[in-house]
């Protein structure tokens, strides 16, 4: 009987294109990963497919590119996958890895999210919808993390900053990712699974 080969390579998802960031860490000792936070970004804000967002997670972004680019200007952060509107999917950290991608943050009674999550991008601007290969692309990856680790919350960086981030927005069809998902155990933010 043929056994089903595992989609990682250590903490490498393989269908990813791989593009390791310097913007990385160790995870405190003892931390459970159990947390999905999806994330929405485009850079410049709206425009999509330039490779910025990977200029960016890799710390070569041209910061004289774009105007908008003087304001994040040195910023040094990641996150472990990335999405693009085609259903492209990145990743720059291994998933065992901390990624700089929630900054000051809490939830399920804990802080500093970064210690304990695994960030996912969507290339996408807050508040606007998705498309539809980046939702199976999502719903793949969340699956794939949920055999590799205890995963059982998943929320959007608003919920785990409210008080400073609002993506990925009323754009993100919360819903859609449940009903993919249920029965699976996992908890989305409260009142996000409604379907109306």
């Amino acid at each position: 009987m043929a056994t089903r080969s595992s989609p990682w390579r250590g903490g490498w998802l393989a269908e990813a294109h791989r593009l390791p960031s310097p913007n990385q860490g160790e995870r405190p000792a003892g931390a459970q990963v159990d947390l999905i936070v999806v994330h929405s970004i485009s850079l410049p804000p709206g425009s999509y497919g330039g490779g910025q967002v990977q200029q960016l997670f890799t710390n070569r972004l041209d910061w004289n590119a774009h105007p908008y680019f003087a304001q994040i200007r040195g910023l040094q952060v990641s996150s472990h996958f990335f999405i693009e509107r085609t259903g492209a999917l990145w990743q720059f950290v291994d998933a065992g890895q901390r990624a700089w991608h929630a900054g000051l943050s809490h939830y399920r009674g804990r802080g500093n999210c970064n210690d304990d999550s695994v960030g996912i991008e969507l290339e996408g601007l807050e508040g606007q919808r998705f498309e539809s290969a980046q939702y199976a692309a999502l719903l793949r990856l969340c699956r794939a993390l949920m055999e590799q680790f205890p995963i059982r919350f998943i929320a959007g960086h608003e919920h785990i900053a409210p008080q400073r981030k609002g993506d990925p927005g009323s754009g993100f069809e919360w819903p859609r990712l449940w009903s993919a998902l249920a029965g699976s155990g996992v908890l989305l933010p409260p009142g996000t699974a409604r379907t109306a």
